[in-house]
């Protein structure tokens, strides 16, 4: 059974998981909001200026009033370098879906799987879903690397099954983990 906490604060080994505020908007309009490299394979075009990065930061924050909000800043040596969020919940399956993103300077340094792992240890421990799924683009590898090194099992490939902002259209494929399978890896680890 869910028993919904929001977004708490989760420190890792080099990472301060923490809610967004409204004044982080420059920095993330900067490290990452504005980078079509960084936003080719979400859902929303590369943010023209702060103030549509306010705009945004604005809505998640007033979604923290909920506590089924899950909406992390990842913060590294006090700098903003990304985000990691549950993107779907559904409480009556106990299941929730990963998303995330992180500024180019910070690809392929493990941040994100760090983070995704603490996620992933949180909300099997404290808010007691019984499976945290991933879903990333074919075309971007680097998000599946994520997924099997946070132990995620991959589950198949939709085809076609998502539409860009840019109108191409993406294989996606599923990885999933259920709270049984996370539970023998603590215990291992």
């Amino acid at each position: 059974m869910i028993t919904n906490k929001g977004t708490q604060t989760i420190k890792t080994e080099r990472l301060i998981l923490r809610k967004f505020t409204v004044d982080d908007a420059q920095a993330m309009f900067e490290n990452w909001a504005n980078d079509e490299r960084v936003t080719r394979y979400l859902t929303w075009f590369p943010h023209e200026s702060p103030d549509l990065t306010r705009q945004l930061l604005e809505s998640w924050c007033a979604a923290y009033d909920n506590l089924n909000t899950y909406n992390w800043a990842m913060e590294y040596k006090e700098t903003l370098i990304g985000n990691i969020s549950v993107v779907r919940l559904n409480e009556s399956c106990e299941y929730a879906e990963l998303g995330y993103c992180i500024g180019y300077d910070y690809w392929n340094k493990g941040f994100m799987s760090e983070a995704a792992r603490a996620v992933i240890d949180y909300l099997f421990a404290e808010i007691g879903v019984n499976r945290v799924g991933i879903s990333h683009a074919v075309k971007n590898p680097a998000s599946g690397r994520v997924a099997q090194k946070c132990g995620l099992t991959f589950e198949g490939t939709k085809r076609e099954y998502f539409k860009t902002t840019a109108g191409e259209f993406l294989d996606i494929s599923d990885y999933g983990i259920l709270r049984s399978e996370w539970s023998k890896m603590r215990k291992r680890n």
